[in-house]
């Protein structure tokens, strides 16, 4: 890490994972928020502990859990991840991972695939998929901040339950960020709940920024002073 001139620019080091990396879930316990749908006792959640959650589009804004809660899911059915971005993706790309999904299934092994911004392929793309996520052959998880119900071919939809999850609540922003530094003051969780906007990934990215600093002690002060740059 360096800094330079007056605003302390900060050059992470190759290799460095980001906070919001290293603190992702693990398991469903360690999730913050989504009760409505992951509480104790929810049917999803239910479906998810026992390895038997299906296909799904995860639609909701950015930084509350759409990736984590993939993740969460395929380690419960004790399945490979492939993981591709729809931004840059192509039919190249998803004919190369049904066929290694082909070859796991011959081994008993199920594979996931995890798709960022789904919404962004567009229907040539999405048609790849239908055949092999109907007979099974991959579990789609796919992630949106769009409504998938205008921006995903309705065969897709029809073959995927669409789980909406909502913006953060700042209590559950202040208890993350909390964990991640238990030194925090409320004072400085509100603040970071407040920059955020619901966006855990936010929260984490401005207190690492200012964790960067050196100093002894965050304050709502060095939250604001980073939030303005």
């Amino acid at each position: 890490m360096k800094r330079t001139g007056m605003k302390q620019e900060i050059v992470l080091e190759d290799g460095f994972e980001p906070l919001a990396a290293r603190l992702r879930p693990r398991d469903l316990a360690e999730m913050v928020g989504h009760e409505e749908i992951l509480g104790e006792g929810k049917v999803l959640r239910q479906a998810i502990e026992r390895g038997k959650a299906g296909s799904l589009i995860l639609w909701g804004p950015p930084g509350v859990g759409k990736t984590t809660l993939a993740y969460i899911m395929a380690d419960k059915m004790d399945a490979a991840v492939e993981r591709i971005s729809a931004v840059t993706a192509g039919v190249k790309d998803l004919r190369e991972v049904i066929g290694r999904a082909a070859l796991r299934q011959a081994q008993g092994k199920r594979t996931v695939l995890i798709v960022d911004e789904i919404h962004r392929f567009n229907k040539a793309q999405q048609d790849v998929l239908l055949p092999d996520v109907e007979e099974g052959l991959l579990i789609l998880i796919g992630a949106t901040t769009e409504n998938p119900y205008f921006e995903v071919i309705k065969a897709l939809v029809s073959r995927a339950e669409v789980v909406r999850l909502e913006a953060l609540l700042d209590e559950d922003i202040a208890e993350i960020v909390g964990r991640a530094d238990r030194r925090l003051t409320d004072e400085v969780k509100k603040s970071l709940a407040a920059a955020a906007g619901g966006d855990a990934r936010r929260a984490l990215n401005i207190l690492e920024r200012v964790q960067l600093l050196n100093k002894n002690e965050v304050t709502a002060a060095d939250v604001a002073e980073i939030v303005q740059q």
